[in-house]
C-alpha cells in the first residue's frame, strides 16, 4: 500500500492511498518458520543467546542468510515474504474486523485502483491447478474447499496475449483479492463509519496500446504516470502519456493536487474535469471516478465486482486478511 498524508498537530490530515495493499497478517507463530531458517543460515541455531549471536553477524552476512522460502507446507515461494503480524498491540487484528470495527484513523481519503491489477504478478498458468497453487502459496492458510470456491468464482475466460490459459484468472483472483476489493472495503468502510463525503474511489481504466498488446491490460499503479506526469511517476520512453493518452495526465494531477491541498479532490480540479463525488453518496455498491482518456467520468460499482469481493470478504478469516 502506497500512502501519502499530511500531519497537523501530530494528527493526520488526509490520506492517499494508491492500489491499496492488503496483505494476510500472520500470527507470530505462522512466521517464526522465516526466523528459524535466518537463524540456521547465519549458524546460530545452537547458540545459547541466538539475538546476541544475531546481532554480531555483519550486514552483508545477515543479507545473504535473508533468502525466500515458500511457506510450510507450500513449494512455491509467495510474492510477499515481509507481512505484517497480529501482535495484539501494534496490529491488533485483521484488517477487515479492524475497518469492520471503525478501529482506524478517521481522516479524509482518496483511494483507488487499476482495472488488471494482478497482471504483473500472476503466473503464466496453463492449468486451473496451476492457478489454485499459486493461490494457495500467497494465502497460505486456504483451504481445499476455499480454493475451489476460488475457481468457481474465477473460472475459465478469455484469453490474454502471449499468455496461457488460465493466466487471466489467476490475475484477475489475485488482484482483486489482494488490491481491487480491499480498497472498496476501505472506502465502504471508511464512509460508513467517518462520513459519507469523506472518501472518494477511483478506477484507472486509461488504455494503453504498448500494455494490451502484452496481455497486460491495465496495470498495477500504471496511473502514476498522470499523477505525477510522465518521467516522473515511472519511465515513459516513447508512452501513451506523451502522446495519446497526455489529456488524461491534467485531468488526474490536479484531481490529487487538490486533495493534497484541500482535503477534496474538486476545488482544484482542472477546468474541463468531471466533478468527483464522493463513495458515500453511490447507494449500497458505492461509487468511483473512472480515469480514462477523453471518457473520465462517475460509475456505480458493477454487480458482479460487488458479488465477488463479498466472497473475498468471506474468504478473509481463512486467508487471515
Amino acid at each position: 500500500m502506497t500512502a501519502f498524508g499530511g500531519r497537523d498537530d501530530h494528527l493526520f490530515k488526509g490520506g492517499i492511498v494508491q492500489s491499496a495493499f492488503w496483505p494476510t497478517l500472520m500470527a507470530v507463530k505462522d512466521v517464526e518458520f522465516k526466523f528459524n531458517a535466518l537463524v540456521a543460515n547465519v549458524s546460530c541455531s545452537d547458540a545459547e543467546d541466538i539475538v546476541s549471536c544475531l546481532r554480531s553477524k555483519d550486514t552483508a552476512a545477515l543479507q545473504t542468510a535473508d533468502v525466500a522460502i515458500p511457506f510450510p507446507g507450500s513449494s512455491t515461494i509467495p510474492i510477499w515474504q515481509f507481512l505484517p503480524v497480529v501482535d495484539g498491540i501494534f496490529i491488533q487484528d485483521q484488517l477487515y474486523n479492524l475497518f469492520d470495527q471503525g478501529k482506524v484513523i478517521h481522516v479524509p481519503i482518496l483511494i483507488g485502483n487499476d482495472n488488471n491489477e494482478g497482471t504483473y504478478f500472476a503466473p503464466n498458468a496453463t492449468t486451473s491447478e496451476g492457478f489454485l497453487d499459486f493461490m494457495q502459496s500467497n494465502y497460505p492458510t486456504l483451504g481445499e474447499i476455499d480454493l475451489q470456491r476460488i475457481n468457481s468464482t474465477y473460472p475459465l475466460t478469455l484469453p490474454a496475449n502471449m499468455h496461457a490459459a488460465w493466466f487471466p484468472s489467476a490475475a484477475a483472483a489475485y488482484g482483486e483479492a489482494t488490491l481491487n476489493c480491499p480498497g472498496n472495503e476501505m472506502a465502504a468502510k471508511m464512509a460508513q463509519n467517518f462520513g459519507p463525503d469523506f472518501v472518494w474511489n477511483y478506477h484507472t481504466n486509461i488504455l494503453d496500446q504498448q500494455y494490451l498488446a502484452l496481455g497486460l491490460g491495465v496495470p498495477h499503479t500504471i496511473e502514476s504516470l498522470a499523477i505525477f506526469g510522465p518521467n516522473q511517476g515511472g519511465t515513459c520512453d516513447d508512452c501513451s502519456f506523451e502522446t495519446y493518452n497526455a489529456p488524461i495526465v491534467p485531468i488526474v494531477m490536479n484531481y490529487f493536487i487538490s486533495f493534497v491541498m484541500t482535503l477534496n479532490p474538486n476545488p482544484l480540479a482542472a477546468q474541463e474535469a468531471p466533478a468527483w463525488e464522493p463513495w458515500g453518496r453511490g447507494g449500497a455498491q458505492g461509487q468511483r471516478i473512472r480515469f480514462q482518456t477523453n471518457h473520465t467520468a462517475m460509475e456505480i460499482v458493477p454487480t458482479d465486482q460487488v458479488e465477488r469481493c463479498s466472497v473475498w470478504k468471506n474468504l478473509a478469516p481463512a486467508m487471515r486478511q
